[in-house]
């Protein structure tokens, strides 16, 4: 099948919408493979590999919107870029008896304040070479602020998370993409019950299985704090780890904390040492790589201690027997000179488990 490139000049989607929209293209009749992406160099190289990238989407620019399809012929694709207009620009449903409202979309910041004045939190979602600028104007205006962007400059991530700081405000992320502040969920957020633990994580997927893995054993979530995955770099220096675990330690309604993340730097981990034995609450702690444990220990953990209860390890449902029996089945069905089983996992977390 041909492909085809549809690129949309200055028309900025964040990848929640995207995602979403990928779907919607995908079930248009004669289209059997699509994608909806900014037109950054690294979307670009993934819809190379992907077989996806046409000569119009090759010349789009970061900030450009590029809906690229695989379909039967040229009816097909523009029926698609039709489904796409129509998905990205849809209205709100009507009230009960009222007509169509027009979503309500500001165009920057004091208009995002003017239409909802009593805000605390600014969710910027914007191209990385965009959003230190507009999280800062968030900042000065006294909000909290969730930065979803990735691909933001390091040195920009230190210097707002000191002007946040200095303001006494978080910033969350850069490359935050899951939180729950008092039971509201912030981007992509898991439906889990409120509950006595609050997470404090350097990892949206890390933090999302923890989350899930406590309300199925019957506890629930304070709160969870994403920090963005560089936080816990020497050269950040855990600036909104540590913010994030004086609020839950101050939480009357936090009674253990649980913190997750990639292995921290040696001088942050230092420091981190001292501010969970400073909490006066009891933790959970695990950094996903690390030489022990999981991220299903650290969920039972921090079930046993809010229950002041013994953790039993994690160990498989199935005898030692029967797993290296299956072990060597799976072996034995690979290609001669074969040394990888590949899988495909989403979020670094999760494959870093896996592996």
């Amino acid at each position: 099948m041909p492909t085809f490139n549809f690129v949309w000049r200055s028309a900025y989607h964040d990848s929640v919408s995207l995602m979403r929209l990928t779907r919607a293209l995908e079930a248009v009749t004669g289209v059997r493979r699509a994608a909806a992406m900014m037109g950054t160099e690294p979307n670009r190289a993934l819809l190379t590999r992907a077989g996806l990238l046409a000569d119009e989407g090759q010349k789009a620019a970061p900030t450009d919107l590029v809906i690229a399809v695989e379909a039967e012929d040229g009816e097909a694709a523009r029926a698609a870029e039709a489904v796409a207009r129509e998905q990205l620009t849809a209205r709100r449903p009507p009230a009960a008896g009222g007509p169509a409202a027009p979503v309500s979309r500001p165009r920057t910041l004091d208009s995002a304040l003017r239409a909802l004045p009593g805000a605390t939190v600014a969710l910027v979602s914007v191209p990385g070479l965009y959003a230190a600028a507009e999280a800062r104007k968030a900042l000065q205006a006294g909000l909290h602020v969730m930065l979803f962007s990735d691909n933001v400059p390091l040195e920009e991530e230190v210097a707002l998370k000191r002007l946040a700081r200095a303001r006494g405000l978080l910033l969350m992320g850069p490359d935050c993409g899951t939180a729950i502040i008092g039971g509201v969920p912030l981007g992509f957020a898991n439906a889990v019950p409120r509950g006595r633990i609050g997470l404090a994580a350097a990892s949206g997927t890390g933090l999302q299985e923890v989350a899930c893995l406590l309300a199925r054993a019957g506890e629930g979530v304070s709160h969870a704090i994403g920090v963005g995955s560089r936080d816990l770099s020497d050269a950040v220096g855990a600036v909104t780890m540590q913010q994030a675990l004086a609020a839950l330690a101050a939480d009357p309604d936090t009674e253990v904390v649980a913190v997750i993340g990639k292995p921290p730097g040696p001088d942050v981990a230092r420091r981190l040492e001292k501010a969970i034995a400073g909490l006066g609450k009891p933790a959970a702690v695990h950094f996903v790589g690390g030489p022990a444990g999981s991220l299903e220990d650290c969920a039972r953990q921090a079930v046993a201690l809010a229950r002041g209860t013994h953790a039993e390890p994690v160990e498989f449902t199935l005898p030692a027997g029967e797993v290296a029996r299956l072990r060597e089945q799976a072996v034995a069905g690979l290609a001669p000179g074969q040394r990888f089983v590949r899988g495909l996992y989403g979020g670094g977390t999760l494959a870093g488990a896996a592996a």
